[in-house]
């Protein structure tokens, strides 16, 4: 039932970090001193704290493994309040609204790759999908981030190269909000 799974992680999410709920302690080997440190709830989407620690950790994956050394952009695509209760029940219509998302943010990528030379240009990004705004309002929406520019292999011998494109104009932002 909806309802038992929503009271069960607002009764995780109230009891983080309290003592009360459990905790380990912790020492320090080489002063002896030591602390008590509360366990935390791990409810996704709910717990600032718990989400704060799990974004915290995500980025720094990104940034060590996964994004390469290239400027990046981040977009953040909310939609109308109508959507928003829809996309909350329907995870395949969120998955439709973010693959026209980022498939209209890379078709403006590969546009503007072309234009400086790049044949046949690839964009990379990753988006984060957080599922509610500041006082635990129910709001899904999108974090994504790309590669400002596209990659290509400018020919068959060569290897693959970056190419570098202008950040986006207000109007191309316009623009790429109007088709989405």
């Amino acid at each position: 039932d909806i309802h038992t799974f929503i009271e069960r992680a607002f009764e995780k999410y109230l009891g983080c970090g309290d003592l009360a709920k459990g905790f380990a302690r912790v020492v320090c080997k080489s002063c002896g001193s030591n602390q008590l440190v509360a366990f935390s709830c791990k409810v996704r989407g709910l717990c600032p704290s718990c989400d704060g620690r799990r974004m915290s950790e995500q980025a720094a994956h990104l940034v060590d493994n996964v994004i390469p050394e290239v400027g990046v952009r981040q977009f953040v695509l909310t939609v109308p309040f109508w959507l928003r209760y829809k996309m909350a029940w329907d995870h395949e219509l969120t998955g439709v609204v973010l693959r026209i998302f980022t498939a209209t943010v890379r078709s403006w990528y590969r546009k503007r790759a072309r234009a400086v030379g790049a044949e046949d240009p690839r964009c990379a990004g990753v988006t984060l999908i957080q599922r509610f705004g500041d006082g635990v309002r129910l709001s899904p929406h999108f974090h994504t981030l790309f590669g400002e520019g596209a990659w290509s292999k400018p020919a068959p011998d060569w290897p693959v190269a970056f190419y570098s494109v202008a950040p986006p104009s207000d109007e191309d932002v316009a623009k790429m909000v109007a088709t989405i």
